[in-house]
């Protein structure tokens, strides 16, 4: 197994993210773009972050800057202590996260949004050349 860097596995991370893996969900809201690339992003890299890393997966609650309930928002928080949110700078309207739960890792793969956890996984792991166990 390979010794990684968190700056290693964010910018192989970042250089992962497009339109293709961006939550439908948060395109429903706002289109996906460079300008933003995080955008849409927090739950399948928080996996991914998992695959990679360990540690347990974190999730609070969005809301818009008028104070309406706008989804859920996944980062991590490694067996270091570290908290780690690849993805927080998607925020750029005001919103704000709420709360910290733990939520169990999905496994093999999450339920929801299965195609696009697959293809970030896919690019991260190439950029970096191996592959976690799932």
């Amino acid at each position: 197994m390979a010794i990684l860097g968190l700056d290693e596995i964010s910018a192989a991370v970042r250089a992962g993210w497009g339109g293709d893996t961006c939550s439908p969900d948060d395109v429903s809201r706002g289109p996906w773009s460079p300008e933003n690339p995080a955008w849409g992003h927090c739950d399948i890299t928080s996996l991914v972050v998992n695959d990679f890393f360990g540690g347990r997966l974190l999730r609070g609650e969005v809301f818009t800057a008028a104070g309406e309930q706008a989804g859920f928002h996944w980062w991590n928080v490694l067996d270091s202590g570290v908290e780690l949110d690849l993805t927080l700078e998607q925020f750029k309207s005001g919103q704000r996260v709420v709360g910290r739960d733990v939520v169990e890792r999905p496994r093999p793969f999450p339920k929801r949004r299965k195609d696009e956890y697959l293809v970030l996984r896919e690019r991260v792991a190439e950029r970096l050349g191996w592959y976690p166990a799932v």
